[in-house]
């Protein structure tokens, strides 16, 4: 089957590039081949459901990769108002919840669809349950294998992701090992916004609660890096969008780790230990199980008074100064022995893939293999949670495709 463009792989990028080209050239034969029953699975499940789409607050220090400086041009093209601008024509218009930028329907689906309607409207022709098993040069050409359909093409965009989410959303990686066997350079791939497994006897006594805290991932006294929000106590350990922006560091450092949160990071440790004594001054008669009551998550309150040593039977007014001092230091930092993410299955990204080295960062296209191009997460280029990720997706699908229009 002969064809101008054939896109391997039928999600956020692959879909966008597609439509994008066709609006600028719809002269042009593009044929988009999906493993999938359906194109845009991961895609739905973005932003819980509701698609964080992009960020007003795009820039190189929420993107991480051996060389991050291979994003900039594109990213700094390829904006927030030029994606905006772009969705909008496929009726897509924005809404923005502080800096993350949503459909204004709120549904993932809804742009899933969006895309697809404007693909179909525009001839692309979409080939679902269509898995490529190789790529092979052909005098100036590509030949594309899925099974035992074969395509030859002009040009070969790979849009496939890498293993975040499983294959159950089409992440199996079967395209970067393709690359990789057919001699591309790689980087180590690893899961990144993801959760993390922590030893789990605390965690389990608090599954379920949500605290704002300051999370640090430490090795040893080093701080790795922190974030602050929401933190979600799980059976097998931590949550919440602060665990999910440490976790990618997890796989990369190979000494043991540490969680360690900051309960009350808007008071400084002395000024905390003064309210502390106060507070089993004024409730001198009441036991320690409700101590925290009013100040802390009730059941978080108990469990750091356990950690300490503490019977919750006994009275406030029992404390010594050691047991206020030990409280404090809990309080400040309440730390979890770090196990491992909870893998490839439940992440959102992954971090490594193909080695930007091989690509031109204004074109995305080879250095090698004229009119082949490599967009979006199968790239070594990583970025927070955020809708950072999906912004790369759309900034790197767009800069190949404007650089095949010039060449057409």
């Amino acid at each position: 089957m002969a064809t101008d463009i054939i896109i391997i792989g039928g999600g956020a990028a692959g879909l966008l590039s597609a439509v994008y080209l066709k609006k600028q050239n719809p002269q042009l034969n593009i044929r988009i081949l999906e493993a999938l029953p359906r194109v845009g699975k991961k895609l739905l499940l973005t932003g819980n459901g509701r698609c964080n789409i992009t960020n007003k607050n795009i820039n190189l220090s929420r993107y991480h990769g051996s060389d991050v400086s291979f994003a900039e041009y594109a990213l700094n093209k390829y904006d927030l108002y030029f994606t905006a601008n772009f969705f909008e024509s496929i009726g897509v218009p924005f809404v923005f919840e502080g800096e993350k930028a949503y459909p204004a329907s709120l549904q993932a689906g809804s742009v899933v669809d969006c895309l697809r309607f404007s693909a179909e409207e525009s001839g692309v022709l979409i080939h679902t349950d269509t898995k490529v098993t190789n790529i092979q040069t052909l005098k100036g050409k590509y030949r594309v294998w899925a099974d035992k359909l074969s395509f030859v093409c002009d040009t070969v965009i790979v849009a496939t992701g890498l293993y975040s989410g499983g294959y159950k959303v089409g992440s199996d990686g079967n395209m970067f090992e393709l690359l990789k066997k057919a001699g591309f350079k790689t980087v180590n791939v690893t899961p990144a916004i993801v959760q993390l497994k922590t030893e789990n006897d605390v965690v389990k006594q608090l599954k379920g609660i949500k605290v704002d805290a300051n999370a640090a991932l430490k090795a040893g006294e080093r701080v790795i890096r922190q974030e602050f929000g929401e933190v979600l106590f799980c059976d097998y350990g931590l949550s919440g969008p602060p665990i999910m922006q440490l976790s990618r560091e997890v796989p990369r450092n190979k000494n043991s780790m540490v969680l360690s949160l900051d309960m009350m990071p808007q008071i400084p440790f002395n000024d905390l230990k003064a309210q502390i004594v106060k507070r089993a001054e004024n409730l001198s008669q009441r036991p320690l199980e409700e101590f925290f009551t009013g100040m802390l998550q009730k059941r978080v309150g108990q469990v750091i008074l356990k950690q300490c040593g503490l019977k919750l039977s006994e009275k406030a007014g029992t404390l010594t100064v050691s047991d206020i001092d030990h409280i404090v230091k809990t309080i400040k930092s309440f730390d979890f022995k770090v196990l491992d993410t909870t893998g490839f299955i439940n992440s959102q990204v992954s971090a490594g893939g193909i080695s930007t080295t091989e690509f031109d960062n204004t074109t995305m296209q080879s250095k090698n293999y004229e009119k082949f191009y490599v967009v979006g997460e199968i790239l070594d280029i990583d970025g927070d949670c955020g809708g950072f990720n999906l912004q790369w997706a759309w900034s790197s699908a767009f800069c190949a495709c404007d650089h095949i229009l010039r060449n057409k």
